[in-house]
């Protein structure tokens, strides 16, 4: 099975990218960069199918059963870019709708990494919920933290763990 990490960071090179560098090594799927797309917010009009969202969307329908997303926790939610692409997943069910069908089956979990070992609860309903409405098998979260700009060796080995336990191929 093809994987494939969406990295949802306002910084490309920060530590939401050091986690899914960690997660890509561990399981070889590529790495999709939100902040290097051009992805305008939803537009119940749908203006704005000029952009990247669906040739980004129908190369993920196409060639990954596996996504992986990766956020950094911006005030106790999602990062904007991901709430965007997330906000966008409408356009796949309204005006692309055979892109919408082809996310059923596929899987996804979610990565989280926010500056403290502790997560608030309800972080995760939005992906869990988006999975289950959209037909996908929920593969669950995982939240990560850095110390001093590394990840520790017990939280790689948590998280490969996870991986393991949730992705079979790793």
């Amino acid at each position: 099975m093809r994987g494939v990490i969406i990295q949802g960071s306002s910084r490309t090179e920060g530590n939401t990218h050091k986690i899914s560098t960690y997660i890509q090594e561990k399981t070889g799927f590529d790495i999709i960069d939100l902040k290097s797309k051009n992805i305008s917010h939803f537009d119940y009009e749908f203006k704005n199918q000029d952009d990247d969202f669906m040739p980004l969307m129908r190369e993920i329908v196409s060639n990954y059963d596996i996504i992986i997303f990766t956020t950094p926790v911006y005030w106790y939610s999602m990062s904007g870019i991901m709430k965007i692409f997330f906000d966008r997943i409408t356009d796949c069910l309204k005006v692309e709708k055979e892109i919408g069908r082809k996310l059923r089956g596929k899987s996804m979990g979610v990565i989280s990494c926010g500056s403290d070992s502790e997560l608030k609860k309800g972080f995760e309903m939005p992906f869990e919920e988006s999975a289950n409405y959209l037909g996908m098998h929920y593969l669950g979260h995982f939240h990560t933290w850095l110390d001093k700009e590394l990840i520790s060796e017990t939280l790689k080995e948590e998280l490969h763990t996870f991986l393991k336990k949730k992705i079979s191929s790793v």
